[in-house]
């Protein structure tokens, strides 16, 4: 049986397809124009077209399509686009797997850590409740319909992903650059927790929750060592043997430089556990960040 894919072709997604083919998985990866390839489907989810044979029968779906949160400043117009990427997205392939007869067992849907707003110093696990602002709102909107598989018994999960550290992408790879030059400086108070994952611990977890039927709801998709922003510098300046400026970007010059997302994506403090994944017996490949990056580097 098939394991179908949305954003296949992003980050977490082509990794992801990497390690299910290397595990002699058959993939079906949804794609947004005309399929070219034996493991390609056809789906548009802005004109509420799916290929259901594709789904039909399929072991499970990993849904991970939406507009990139950091890749403009966030217009009105944006703001739009990454809302209904996500939710509109969510929505016409749940319907979808709602009129199969045979739907699949489970299904991983993306979600973000943005979900728990600002939580301060405070360790926070899954029971957390949700926070305030845009992309809180965006996350618990996303989520709330990724849940509504589970009327048609399809065992849900949302992934709450923190900053997956990659040289092949992400956010990772776009301030590498500023780093080589020794420009890699703390972000505002540089007191702010980041939680973060490595790519092969991302899929490492994507596979362990596919596999665990005792897994469901919301999983914090982090390792379990948080680090502040100016740790963070440090470490990733430490590691690619580079020194890093003293002083702080100021939050204001952020805000100025990137508008809201500055305020929603960068400053807020993620200090997260991944609570279910080391309760369900999942081990970590890279647990502190000193270690992750040189494997990652």
């Amino acid at each position: 049986m098939a394991i179908v894919v949305t954003g296949a072709s992003g980050l977490l997604g082509s990794a992801l397809v990497e390690a299910l083919r290397e595990r002699g998985r058959e993939v079906v990866r949804l794609v947004r124009r005309e399929p070219r390839a034996a493991d390609e489907a056809f789906w548009q989810p802005y004109e509420q077209v799916v290929d259901v044979s594709a789904l039909e029968g399929a072991e499970a779906v990993v849904h991970l399509a939406g507009a990139p949160i950091a890749e403009r400043r966030w217009s009105e117009a944006y703001r739009r686009e990454l809302l209904n990427s996500r939710i509109e997205g969510t929505r016409v392939l749940v319907d979808a797997l709602r009129r199969l007869s045979r739907p699949p067992e489970v299904l991983l849907s993306a979600s973000g850590v943005d979900f728990y707003g600002d939580t301060g110093d405070r360790l926070v696990d899954e029971s957390q409740g949700r926070g305030t602002g845009f992309l809180s709102d965006l996350c618990e909107r996303w989520e709330a319909e990724a849940r509504r598989a589970g009327e048609a018994g399809v065992r849900t999960v949302q992934a709450r992903t923190g900053l997956a550290l990659s040289r092949r992408g992400g956010a990772l790879a776009r301030i590498l650059p500023i780093f080589r030059m020794g420009l890699g400086a703390p972000l505002g108070t540089g007191k702010q927790y980041w939680s973060w994952i490595t790519l092969d611990d991302w899929v490492g977890a994507a596979l362990h929750v596919l596999a665990n039927r005792d897994v469901s709801g919301p999983v914090n998709f982090t390792a379990p060592g948080p680090v502040t922003n100016a740790e963070f510098t440090r470490a990733l300046g430490k590691a690619m043997r580079r020194g890093t400026m003293p002083i702080p970007v100021p939050a204001f010059a952020l805000t100025l430089g990137l508008g809201e997302f500055a305020r929603e994506g960068l400053l807020p403090s993620h200090r997260l556990v991944p609570g279910k994944l080391t309760d369900s017996g999942y081990r970590f490949t890279h647990t502190g960040l000193d270690e992750a990056l040189r494997a990652v580097l």
